[in-house]
């Protein structure tokens, strides 16, 4: 009778520390998942930062120019917002006279680094070129590095490099 109770209370024990163990498994396991999505959250917003940069960048028309450009400034910061903003004038200027119409499609992106806030996203796009008298237009193939700086949860494109 003595062995059937010891018996009992041993299977009770080893229950009791299978199910603990079972418990922090699952616990961690949701953890691990839940981190992955917050990950997986942050870099897809980054490399939408990154598409939305290049798709701004290469769909350019004479008519709605200016308000492309503030587009393009809207998302800028860092170098690459200094070194666009001190070149509107002009650009609008080129892009008003030559008529050249672009309009870019995002071909594919990926991330290459991440530091800290910053993240480098490579974005290769096409860009259909039109101009007024039709003998220079056609795609454009463009390899692009956006360096994405997040911001206090504001992220915008800090610098804009052609890969070749």
């Amino acid at each position: 009778m003595f062995a059937a109770i010891a018996a009992g209370v041993t299977l009770v024990v080893a229950l009791v520390g299978a199910g603990s163990w079972l418990f922090v498994q699952q616990n961690n396991a949701i953890e691990a998942a839940v981190e992955r999505n917050v990950v997986d959250e942050r870099r897809n917003a980054v490399m939408e930062v990154a598409r939305e940069t290049v798709l701004n960048l290469t769909t350019i028309k004479p008519e709605t120019v200016e308000q492309d450009v503030e587009r393009i400034l809207a998302g800028a910061s860092g170098a690459f917002e200094a070194e666009f903003d001190g070149r509107v004038d002009p650009f609008v200027s080129v892009v008003k006279e030559a008529g050249v119409t672009t309009v870019g499609t995002i071909l594919e992106t990926g991330i290459e680094s991440e530091d800290g806030n910053t993240t480098k996203v490579l974005v290769a796009a096409r860009a259909d070129v039109s101009t007024p008298n039709g003998t220079e237009g056609g795609p454009r193939d463009f390899r692009m590095r956006v360096t994405v700086t997040d911001d206090g949860g504001v992220m915008t494109a800090s610098q804009v490099e052609f890969v070749p």
